[in-house]
């Protein structure tokens, strides 16, 4: 009985000391956005202030706009306040693209929940008024991936009743769009996309539901897309998602949030150089899909998402290389 007892006792003591993974990274909460929480809605910065609107909120009563917001706030980060501008002209949408050139902010496509869109908008920070500009050229659509790249916007991907990989190319001064080669690999929906030393990077999403693995480099001046690592390789890890969130934030991208068998809130970092995954510390707000991110002055943040019915206003901080503080 006494030898029973003794091993009883080891067992005890490493099952209790079995070893646990940290992550480095810390999520800081900021003050919340000031409108109505929603998921899916559509950001981009202009110098130090951030622009947010529509998005979607079943939870709201007023059902004239049929939980389809068109709200467009201002977000001054110096002083740490939003303001609401006047409502976006066009119709209110989530699943949009948005991008900055030559100091104007820059928004289309997207769904309305009857009709897919193709129109674009051009937001002038002066006046803070909207213009429609040429439409998008491809096929109305929402779900899809945008960035600037050498002061010429681009769209492609999303859905459109079946999922694309086509591309194109939008010239703000001759406000004409033109189609450009198609992305490499699979056609997607919920992909997330950054820029980084003049190229685009693009991966994540799904087609006809199925998580997809590839990541692509695009390179304007040669008009080619490049593959990368499949996230998959040489680990087992779980980066693959729908409708996440990614950023660069110096010299590395991160992908967090979204969707691959329910809501998430791992985090991951990217190397450029050497083409590889590391995961950081998980993000300390609810688990959640279509999310914002907003990077400016080396600072990068999340904020909104929604998962199910449940909608958000918080915004979070990451600092990726400090030590995790539960509640800072």
């Amino acid at each position: 009985m006494k030898k029973l007892f003794l091993v009883m006792i080891v067992l005890v003591l490493l099952l209790g000391c079995k070893k646990s993974t940290t992550y480095i990274g810390d999520w800081l909460l900021r003050s919340a956005f000031e409108g109505i929480p929603r998921g899916n809605a559509t950001s981009f910065v202009i110098g130090t202030n951030v622009y947010l609107g529509m998005g979607f909120n079943s939870a709201q009563t007023n059902t004239a706009l049929n939980y389809y917001l068109q709200d467009f706030w201002m977000w001054d980060t110096q002083k740490d306040f939003w303001t609401r501008l006047p409502d976006f002209p066009g119709q209110p949408r989530i699943g949009a693209v948005s991008f900055v050139l030559n100091g104007k902010g820059y928004m289309g496509v997207g769904y309305n929940g009857t009709d897919k869109l193709n129109d674009f908008w051009e937001f002038d920070p002066a006046t803070n008024l909207w213009t429609q500009k040429a439409n998008f050229m491809g096929t109305p659509r929402y779900g899809s991936v945008g960035f600037a790249l050498n002061n010429l916007g681009y769209i492609g991907t999303g859905y459109d009743n079946n999922d694309n990989r086509d591309f194109y190319q939008y010239d703000p001064v001759a406000d004409q769009w033109t189609q450009i080669a198609s992305m490499g690999g699979e056609k997607r929906e919920g992909a997330v996309a950054f820029t980084y030393n003049g190229k685009a990077y693009i991966t994540t999403g799904t087609d006809n539901g199925l998580d997809l693995l590839d990541i692509w480099v695009f390179d304007p001046t040669t008009d080619t897309w490049t593959e990368k690592n499949k996230l998959n390789i040489n680990t087992t890890y779980t980066i693959p998602r729908a409708d996440g969130s990614a950023f660069v934030l110096g010299s590395k991208a991160y992908i967090c949030l979204g969707y691959n068998s329910g809501v998430r809130v791992d985090c991951w970092e990217y190397d450029f150089v050497a083409d590889n995954w590391t995961r950081k510390t998980d993000f300390e707000g609810s688990a959640r899909q279509d999310a914002v991110s907003i990077t400016f002055n080396n600072r990068a943040f999340i904020a909104c998402g929604r998962s199910g019915n449940a909608f958000y206003d918080d915004i979070w901080e990451l600092h990726p290389y400090d030590a995790m503080v539960v509640g800072d």
